[in-house]
């Protein structure tokens, strides 16, 4: 039997998610953004993907990665800097080495697709021959993750392991995780057709999330109420 509390969570993170689409106007489709799109310089940032919808907590997308940034003291990084890591390039590339998640979604697409299996995927430094026998690999990632509807999150404290936006990351990912729950009690499974499934990494198979950091972890059901702290009525 699902616990009545973890899913009375999952319902009130999702509206506050609706909340929040409602206040930004809609979602954004990573492809389609830029520098110029107009990004809060700090924020916590909510993945959905074509497909993959809810099943157990009601109706709509599911989140499939949760991420943040700057959160190592003096970090310079903004949020749309973080973005554009996952994006890639102009010319659709990219570098898995500086994005867990091109490289999580990468290992994917060459598991299910040994056309695109590149032995270098994740290894070693990068350097120019590297790029240019990765470029296959990284265009089909920079396709798939550029589909993606994404919300964000403006919360502007300072870079800190102890930062608000952390502690949002960390509990959404634990709260959304499918790692620690047994087959038949999971809420909002991945879909049978999930890319994800597909991945090398068993974190990410197990809990239905490009996620490896915190999907083992228990949340703390007040973070929501920190999370709705920070979406305007």
């Amino acid at each position: 039997m699902t616990s009545p509390s973890r899913l009375a969570d999952l319902r009130r993170f999702y509206d506050l998610l609706a909340r929040l689409e409602s206040n930004l106007g809609e979602m954004r489709n990573l492809a389609k953004c830029s520098a110029r799109s107009g990004w809060p310089e700090r924020g916590v940032y909510f993945f959905c993907e074509h497909g993959e919808t809810r099943s157990g907590s009601g109706a709509g997308f599911r989140v499939v990665r949760v991420g943040t940034h700057a959160i190592t003291k003096g970090s310079k990084t903004k949020l749309w800097g973080r973005l554009a890591q996952h994006k890639g390039t102009a010319d659709l590339g990219g570098n898995n080495r500086g994005s867990v998640f091109r490289l999580l979604v990468g290992a994917a697409l060459s598991a299910k697709d040994s056309n695109l299996s590149i032995p270098t995927w994740g290894k070693g430094r990068y350097s120019q021959a590297i790029r240019e026998t990765e470029h296959l690999l990284e265009t089909a990632v920079s396709r798939y993750i550029g589909s993606m509807p994404l919300l964000w999150l403006s919360i502007q404290d300072a870079p800190s392991p102890d930062s608000r936006r952390k502690y949002i990351e960390r509990n959404s990912i634990a709260l959304l995780s499918q790692a620690s729950l047994e087959q038949g009690l999971r809420i909002d499974p991945p879909s049978d057709s999930w890319l994800g499934l597909s991945c090398p990494h068993a974190d990410v198979r197990r809990s239905g999330l490009w996620n490896c950091d915190h999907v083992n972890e228990t949340y703390a059901p007040e973070f929501l109420d920190e999370l709705e702290h920070h979406i305007p009525e």
